[in-house]
């Protein structure tokens, strides 16, 4: 069943049964196109579901009530039938084999859903029979020299890059002694959506020469005779697509792609792959020690007269070995998993979880066939057994990953003692990561970089902490969530174009490199390159990974692609929070050895320093005054080591870490994202406390100062700053010792003041009536005023429910609790004269001020200091709900909370530690949750056992219909969701999770352009063209006009002095006219319109006439607001007169209205 405002990860499956429980939306990029105003519309146009004909809302609990899970009911008989033998068992292997009946379910839809049909491989089958006839009918073509290649005819080309040209030996064209299914698709592992069959082709051994490892020549030939065959199968009907590619991104190994023609188009990719015979090639020349690649004929020098060897090619030779044991490794494997089901279902749900965390891809990837292989190792040291589920085998491969580092101890599947055979050491020096195959001879993760395999190992840690927390959704997070780069790290950089890197080779002296990897200089680049990286980011990076350009298909009357032409080499940084924002590298003491490695590796920015030990040491300090700035230290450590060491200007690397930052800076900082602010805040907060703490004079004293305003959680999206009002622009109220903003001068400065709780001890002189406790806590204010002014000399403000306080230029609503008045609150009297207790609104809302408010602040605040990117995330977040124009939808504790979530929750991530990773899952978590069927359970300082939880989410099931549609849970508010009581209602959130699924694909793309994000600022601009009515509004009436998406460049003055001056009276507090304006507006014409607008500046008022104004009423004098009479059918009836309401709009906002502009074509009455 699908939630009407759910969401779905972008697998391409779409996954029935059981996990149709799941939500489900597609998120993919191609999914949605950027703000699709029909479906905006409609989604708003079912608002009048929530509205009733008065404005009166009618119990969104029903919106709720549609496509909810409901238990089935059974009947007595069916409900205590004795269970089957089979069931029986069954039960006894989802025991012994699964973590929970639902996790069976589930794994077993999933792999319903990613195998192929029976249907399906009988029609690939015949495919493949007719490619096998055709393959086997193409002629032979007469023995020309390797360099002679007229006989090629002018359509097709040679899909190599031939580099040197010059190359010895001869070729002519032969068809295949054998062609062989090699692959998942012959085991049965293949996952869908994309369906590969691999056939290797077996050369004749006349096409072939004994010495044809040497200098390219092997592949050369293995070109040449994929290109002879593409020609002559590109004319053959029975192919609707004939390309070539390159085969894992290896630029030495293209292959061929054949598909079928018309419908069955997308059935099967089928990838021709030429090989020798098994046994052709000597073992012995192909080890990682020795050269094929000689240096005079691939860099056209001369061999050093001084004798010394040529270079090891041992990725060169891995090439060769691969194609010669392709036969060998099917055979493997067919061998092992043949007839254990368990084993190919877990090699199926591995795929599955490379592919969700685009681990796969390339070259380099951790492809399918390395797990199926790993799992092959894992039955012979008998760690799976073959009787194990495919979840056990999952479990064991990933706890397996987790715990073993082969970047250090290398596996073998070679059982074998010979001698000749190489060591692992001397894998170790070739190779970066080892496993080798049964022969002994082949590492089979020669092209895995040892950045990655450090990527799949932290995966599979966090897999496994999941695995073992045993949570419900463990399934979801685990393999039906993608990860992608993005999402995944908190800072992405690109390198182009990627000719830099050829550069960079040459500056590191790379030659051997390129010259193993047949020029091919990304791959010679990468490995150097992230290892210099990860020395300079080792306190600030936890792990850094990278994602190589996909190399796409070609024609085969094209030249292949280039590097060159190839996007850019994108990194990602996982960043350590502990060591981000140091500004200081502290190198070794100036008189040890290892202050010269130091200079040599910082260059000029080393120096020499004293510190306050008393040491001189080596130094570097980067440049960096804000957070903001803190945060972004690794791209100048980026900057500079790739300038020094691999000539890589800065004009190269785009680095994407900050772009959101721009979206919450202060009105006048460009470097600071208002933490400072918010620290000076608090900390003038921490000060007041202490003076209310030791206050003297008060008939009670303190018993506890507690803030809950945003700021005193660091999630208020524009920090205040210190206020000194220009008296210029305002009159003044001496006897009030107040001002008043001037009509003829711009709005003043909008200043909130921050709310502060101070409870009172308790005493039996406090009253026990409501009315009586109130009158006595506004003695208490003035009182407070009184003794803060006269001990202090602090301005304050009394009134009878708060006083307000400026101190050093911030204003502070302290409100005096007492209590027990919740309790008084609740209490009735019986007709029978006794008292019973109900909860009221009024004592619910005073409880939810005075006691739960000032604990989720002091939760949040204490989240802050653990994750200091909480902060940017929440504000970034309500930054775009609000700039959507449904702020006043959710509550600020609320969104703080979802935020938090992320923190406190990340799986299957890492918590995050940019506000920019922080944002985009903030999105996804919005748009992909399940709102309707799921409460959102933020344990906050982990309160809440998992016991505790399992018992919440089944209350939620049973009390479902009488919770809001967004239900948040906290340690200290487990059943109400007291967060989300007043909002939102199903359709806004609706149109919330709408919005956030088609924002998330545009963003993550305008941040993984090498290019540059372009406009970051799309994805926070509202959908306009969805409203009835827009009302535009005088930017010299906003008072926080400048904190809009797209500020103006300059704005009016807003009567501040930039200096702090002496102020003996009180600003002006809370005065916004749109605020003003919309209250005055909803009064008016709740019953007819919504008024939707962005409090930080918005110039716009978006109005949505409800569909129910429009239906005629019947002529009643109470019916006559906002409506004329007209005759319909012979009868007198009410209709609105939209002339005068939009006359209206315009009347009430005398001033502050620039234009009411009507959009009539989207309605009539």
């Amino acid at each position: 069943m699908v939630s009407d405002y759910s969401g779905t990860s972008p697998m391409v499956l779409e996954l029935g049964g059981v996990l149709r429980s799941c939500p489900l939306i597609d998120l993919s990029p191609g999914a949605f196109h950027f703000r699709p105003r029909e479906k905006l519309r409609l989604v708003m146009e079912t608002i009048l579901e929530g509205t009733g004909q008065e404005g009166k809302k009618v119990s969104s609990k029903k919106c709720v009530l549609e496509g909810l899970l409901q238990p089935v009911k059974l009947s007595p008989a069916e409900l205590y039938k004795e269970p089957t033998n089979e069931e029986l068992n069954r039960l006894r292997e989802t025991e012994s084999l699964f973590h929970s009946s639902l996790l069976r379910l589930q794994v077993e839809e999933l792999l319903k859903e990613v195998r192929l049909s029976e249907k399906k491989k009988e029609r690939i089958d015949t495919f493949l029979q007719e490619v096998n006839k055709r393959i086997l009918r193409v002629p032979s073509t007469p023995e020309t020299e390797l360099t002679d290649q007229a006989w090629l005819p002018a359509g097709v080309r040679v899909p190599l890059h031939q580099v040197p040209f010059t190359v010895k030996g001869c070729f002519h064209f032969l068809p295949p002694v054998r062609v062989t299914i090699v692959g998942s698709y012959l085991l049965d592992t293949c996952i869908r959506p994309d369906i590969n069959v691999d056939m290797a082709l077996i050369m004749p051994r006349e096409i072939l020469q004994d010495k044809d490892a040497l200098n390219h020549r092997y592949f050369r030939k293995r070109a040449l005779f994929l290109a002879h065959l593409a020609h002559h199968l590109a004319q053959d009907p029975l192919f609707g697509s004939v390309r070539f590619s390159y085969n894992n991104g290896c630029h030495l190994k293209p292959s061929l792609l054949l598909r079928p023609h018309g419908k069955d188009e997308r059935l099967v990719t089928v990838r021709l792959h030429p090989c020798p015979p098994p046994d052709f090639f000597r073992p012995c020349r192909l080890l990682p020690t020795k050269n094929n690649v000689r240096s005079a004929w691939y860099r056209g020098q001369n061999p050093p007269g001084d004798g010394s060897p040529e270079p090891p090619t041992p990725h060169y030779n891995t090439w060769i070995l691969q194609d010669m044991a392709l036969e060998s490794h099917v055979q493997l494997l067919s061998a092992m998993l043949g007839s254990a089901s368990g084993l190919k279902d877990g090699v199926a749900l591995l795929k599955v979880w490379l592919r969700q965390r685009e681990l796969d891809k390339g070259l380099g990837g951790f492809s399918g066939f390395l797990v199926s292989m790993l799992v092959t190792f894992l039955v012979s040291t008998r760690k799976i057994h073959t009787t194990m589920s495919g979840y056990q085998v999952l479990r064991s491969v990933l706890q397996f990953l987790a715990t073993t580092d082969l970047t250090v101890n290398g596996i073998s599947l070679c059982l074998s003692s010979d001698p000749s055979l190489p060591a692992l050491a001397d894998f170790h020096q070739a190779f970066s990561v080892v496993f080798l195959d049964s022969s002994g001879r082949l590492n089979l993760c020669a092209d895995v970089t040892a950045s990655t395999y450090h990527q799949v190992q932290h995966e599979a840690r966090l897999s496994m902490v999941l695995l073992d927390s045993k949570a419900d959704d463990g399934f979801q997070l685990l393999l039906m969530t993608p990860k992608p780069m993005i999402r995944a790290f908190d800072h992405i950089l690109h390198l182009r174009p990627l000719s830099c890197l050829q550069a960079a080779c040459h500056r590191l002296k790379l030659w051997p490199e390129l010259q193993d990897h047949g020029g091919d200089y990304v791959s010679a680049a990468l490995g150097p390159l992230t290892t210099l990286l990860e020395q300079g980011l080792e306190s600030r990076v936890h792990l850094l990974a990278h994602s190589r350009p996909s190399v796409p298909e070609w024609e085969i009357s094209q030249d292949p692609p280039k590097h060159r032409h190839s996007r850019a080499v994108t990194l990602g940084l996982l960043l350590r929070p502990e060591g981000l924002t140091s500004v200081l590298e502290m190198g070794p003491e100036a008189d040890q050895p290892k202050a010269a490695d130091f200079r040599q590796f910082w260059g000029y920015r080393s120096e020499l320093r004293r510190f306050q030990d008393g040491a001189i040491r080596e130094a570097v300090v980067w440049e960096a005054g804000s957070m903001a700035q803190k945060r972004l230290i690794p791209q100048q450590v980026v900057t500079h080591l790739l300038a020094l060491h691999a000539d890589i200007p800065d004009t190269c690397i785009h680095y994407v870490g900050g772009f959101l930052d721009a979206l919450i800076q202060g009105l006048k900082e460009t470097s600071s994202t208002g933490e400072e602010a918010l620290a000076a805040a608090v900390r003038c907060y921490d000060d007041l406390s202490h003076l209310l703490w030791g206050l003297e004079g008060l008939p009670l004293t303190v018993s506890a100062v507690q803030g809950v305003h945003p700021v005193l959680r660091y999630t208020e999206v524009f920090p205040p700053t210190p206020i000194w009002p220009a008296y210029s622009s305002y009159e003044r109220l001496r006897e009030q010792a107040s001002l008043v903003p001037r009509p003829n001068k711009p709005c003043p400065a909008y200043v909130e003041p921050m709310t502060v709780v101070c409870h009172l001890e308790g005493s039996g002189q406090w009253p026990q009536d409501a009315e009586a406790v109130q009158r006595v806590r506004a003695a208490f204010q003035l009182r407070l005023a009184e003794i803060l002014t006269q001990q202090h000399g602090l301005q304050c403000r009394a009134t009878a429910t708060h006083t307000d306080v400026l101190k050093d230029g911030f204003v502070f609503r302290v409100r005096v609790a007492y209590q027990r008045e919740p309790q008084i609150l609740r209490e009735m009297w019986t007709p029978e004269g006794m008292i019973s207790l109900r909860d009221t609104t009024a004592s619910l809302r005073l409880e939810r001020d005075t006691k739960q408010l000032p604990l989720l602040t002091s939760a949040l605040h204490g989240l802050q200091k653990q994750h200091p990117a909480f902060s940017g995330v929440a504000r970034l977040a309500k930054r775009w709900v609000r700039a959507q124009l449904l702020g006043e939808g959710f509550s600020d504790e609320s969104l703080d909370l979802v935020a938090a979530a992320l923190f406190l929750h990340p799986e299957p991530f890492s918590p995050p530690s940019s506000p920019q990773v922080g944002f985009l899952r903030f999105l996804y978590l919005v748009s992909t949750f399940d709102w309707k069927n799921n409460p959102l359970v933020v344990n906050l300082n982990d309160d809440l056992t998992a016991e505790e939880q399992v018992e919440i989410r089944s209350g939620f099931l049973a009390a479902r219909a009488q919770l809001p549609v967004m239900v948040i849970i906290t340690p200290q508010d487990r059943k109400s969701s007291v967060w989300t009581q007043d909002g939102p209602t199903a359709q806004i959130l609706q149109q919330l999770v709408v919005l956030a699924a088609e924002a998330l694909p545009i963003l993550e793309k305008q941040l993984m352009d090498p290019w540059g994000p372009g406009d970051i600022r799309t994805v926070f601009r509202p959908p306009l063209d969805m409203y009835d009515v827009l009302i535009r509004l005088c930017p010299r009436h906003i008072p926080r006009h400048r904190q809009a998406v797209d500020s103006p460049a300059a704005s009016f003055c807003r009567g501040l002095f930039s200096e702090p001056r002496p102020s003996p009276l009180m600003p002006v507090l809370g005065y916004d006219p749109p605020q003003l304006y919309l209250a005055q507006l909803r009064e008016a014409f709740g019953d007819l319109a919504l008024f939707f607008y962005d409090q930080h500046g918005g110039e716009v008022i978006g109005v949505l006439w409800k569909p129910t104004s429009f239906q005629p009423q019947p002529f009643k004098a109470s019916n006559t607001k906002g409506r004329m009479v007209v005759a319909q059918g012979g009868e007198l009836v009410m209709v609105p007169n939209v002339e005068a309401i939009l006359e209206d709009f315009a009347v009430l906002g005398k001033g502050l209205v620039q234009s009411v502009e009507a959009r009539s074509e989207r309605w009539t009455v």
